[in-house]
């Protein structure tokens, strides 16, 4: 018996799907906690057994604004994630598109803030001895004076968080990315469940040796860039203008000069180094612990996200159709799960019928292969110019031509140039009419010749010399290819791999799993089917999902093998992408599993020899000639 939809409303989505990430939100939190509270027990002084780890103590108040420091990076995270690979062409076309952008000041002063409210609390922590108060009294002089250690730690703290927020543009740090349900290796009926509460703790525990080796590393590389960073653009600046704003407060010297000596010892290098270890692990933590937790399965009790809502199909199918990319993301992954590991959903999909908007497998179908058509489209229309914008006009009205000419506005006694084929003949032209007499624009004087031909000739010979040819389309490519092999011109190469990404997934952001899911859901829906669709609804689709998963795996191979190198990507890279890839391994996978599993009715679904043996090789198969039987 068909299901019926239920009567009450159809709750969205994102109602499912938000009080999840607040649940992961709150993980990420929890694991940010206990990295505060173990770094405060290492500022701590121990003049106390128990005062130094009673969380209700002064160990407690430095974990809360510990707490915070990391706070402030989950919140910029929460803001700004996204999915998708970036597939901007070039780093400099990135750098162009987020240099003005509120994203990127955003992250700007996050890191910042969080680095400045980190040397506060460390700087409160320290004892006196560490002589690291921000005003000192001198036994031998009269005036307060402004200790320039406390400067300079401070700016070290803030130019290091400038210098993470810096990389944390640049590698995308924000990017999240999904998984993908793949079938079992036994066969797609041998699906096995996945999606634990400890796997994400897990993931980070194994993850954790790398975040450590990360946070040497970046407090090295930090610690010597805050050090050149101070004495030669900062040092001057911030001195006078701390003095300017302290001498109201205190008796400070009326000079506005800066030490003689620099404020680096030993000690407060090793200082500096110790406390960037702290900060850069609170956000390496943070970073890591919020990419892991929020792209958790799309389950919760081991059971589909939508499985409470009182019409699960409906809720999905508001998902799948949301206009969000990370909302649609995740419905196509929670469908792509039912579809291997929930039969009971499954039969829900097949036997939903009586929906509004018509079947749920209809739907289904529809919205999958509309997201793979996307690919066909894109990679159809790649290297086209846009259509120019047509403007609506009154059709009742006919349209006025003009029956004479517009008269020319151009010089009536000049003569017609030749159209220009190159740098060369510019140069003659030159030459020519600076060499031509007054009132005579068609005839040059003997000398003024002659002197037009010897420097055309003295250039080809220097372009000869220089190129080795005297095309002087030659010598402009010599001079770009040498400027894009040096390190200066890195920044402009548009590698093979970035250009197959922006030509297949789009710009500015690209999210592979949405395809993989997508793939992988209709294939294994349709698998199932042949057991479980007691209606055989779905039997009616097989065969345009054959033929538009060949025709887009054969297109995608030909334009991936087609596609030239752009003449910036100087060192050769390799013809691939792994994100394209995986995408056509799915494919080639979902093809081989239908044609296994349908071969045998290939005729009454209307499947012709021919479409078996285009399936076929798209699928890298070997034709069979035993396919196309009877049922």
């Amino acid at each position: 018996m068909a299901t019926t939809v239920a009567k009450a409303r159809k709750l969205p989505y994102k109602d499912f799907l938000q009080p999840a990430l607040q649940r992961r939100f709150a993980s990420a939190g929890l694991v940010i906690l206990l990295v505060a509270y173990i770094e405060s027990l290492l500022l701590a002084t121990w003049s106390s057994w128990i005062w130094t780890w009673f969380p209700l103590g002064p160990a407690g108040f430095r974990a809360f604004f510990l707490f915070l420091c990391g706070v402030l990076i989950i919140i910029l995270r929460i803001s700004q994630y996204h999915p998708g690979v970036r597939t901007s062409l070039s780093p400099f076309q990135t750098f162009k598109a987020s240099l003005l952008s509120f994203n990127t000041v955003e992250t700007l002063v996050s890191y910042v803030l969080s680095a400045y409210l980190f040397s506060l609390v460390y700087l409160w922590c320290l004892p006196e001895e560490a002589e690291l108060q921000w005003i000192i009294y001198p036994v031998s002089e009269i005036r307060a004076k402004l200790n320039e250690k406390t400067v300079f730690f401070t700016a070290h703290c803030v130019l290091l968080g400038f210098f993470h927020a810096i990389q944390h543009l640049c590698y995308d740090t924000d990017r999240l990315i999904f998984g993908v349900v793949r079938p079992q290796s036994g066969g797609a009926r041998a699906g096995k469940r996945a999606g634990g509460s400890g796997d994400e703790m897990a993931r980070l525990g194994e993850r954790l040796p790398q975040v450590i080796v990360q946070t040497v590393t970046q407090s090295l590389t930090g610690t010597t860039f805050t050090m050149i960073s101070y004495v030669i653009f900062l040092r001057s600046f911030v001195w006078q203008m701390l003095l300017t704003m302290l001498r109201p407060l205190y008796n400070l010297p009326r000079s506005n000069m800066t030490p003689s000596t620099l404020p680096f010892s030993l000690s407060m290098i090793t200082r500096c180094l110790w406390a960037s270890m702290m900060i850069s692990f609170i956000w390496a933590i943070a970073n890591t612990a919020f990419s892991l937790f929020l792209v958790k399965s799309p389950l919760k009790n081991n059971k589909p996200l939508t499985s409470d809502s009182s019409d699960p199909n409906g809720s999905l199918l508001n998902g799948l159709k949301a206009k969000k990319l990370s909302i649609k993301c995740f419905a196509m992954w929670e469908l792509a799960y039912i579809a291997r590991d929930f039969p009971e959903r499954r039969k829900g999909i097949y036997e939903d019928i009586d929906r509004a908007d018509g079947p749920m497998w209809t739907q289904v179908y529809d919205i999958c292969l509309k997201t793979l058509k996307e690919i066909e489209d894109r990679v159809a229309l790649y290297g086209r110019p846009a259509l120019p914008a047509t403007t609506t006009t009154d059709d009742s009205l006919p349209e006025k031509r003009p029956t004479t000419e517009q008269p020319r506005e151009d010089d009536i006694f000049q003569t017609t140039p030749k159209k220009s084929s190159g740098f060369r003949e510019s140069v003659e032209r030159t030459a020519q009419s600076l060499a031509t007499s007054p009132g005579q624009p068609s005839h040059l004087k003997p000398a003024a010749t002659q002197f037009a031909q010897t420097a055309k000739q003295k250039l080809l010979q220097a372009q000869q010399q220089a190129t080795g040819t005297d095309n002087p389309e030659s010598l402009f490519k010599d001079l770009g290819t040498k400027f894009i092999k040096s390190n200066l011109g890195w920044p402009f190469r548009q590698l093979y791999s970035q250009r197959l990404a922006n030509a297949v997934l789009g710009a500015p952001f690209g999210e592979p799993s949405l395809y993989i899911n997508a793939v992988y859901a209709i294939s294994l829906l349709s698998t199932y089917s042949v057991t479980e669709d007691k209606y055989g609804n779905v039997q009616r689709d097989v065969a345009a999902i054959i033929r538009t998963l060949t025709t887009i795996t054969r297109k995608l191979e030909d334009f991936t093998r087609e596609l030239p190198p752009h003449w910036t990507d100087v060192d050769g890279t390799p013809r691939t992408c792994q994100e394209v890839d995986e995408i056509l391994h799915a494919l080639k996978e979902a093809l081989s599993s239908l044609l296994d599993t349908f071969s045998p009715w290939a005729r009454d679904l209307r499947l012709s020899l021919t479409d078996m043996r285009l399936a076929r090789e798209a699928a890298g198969l070997g034709l069979n000639t035993t396919t196309a039987g009877a049922p």
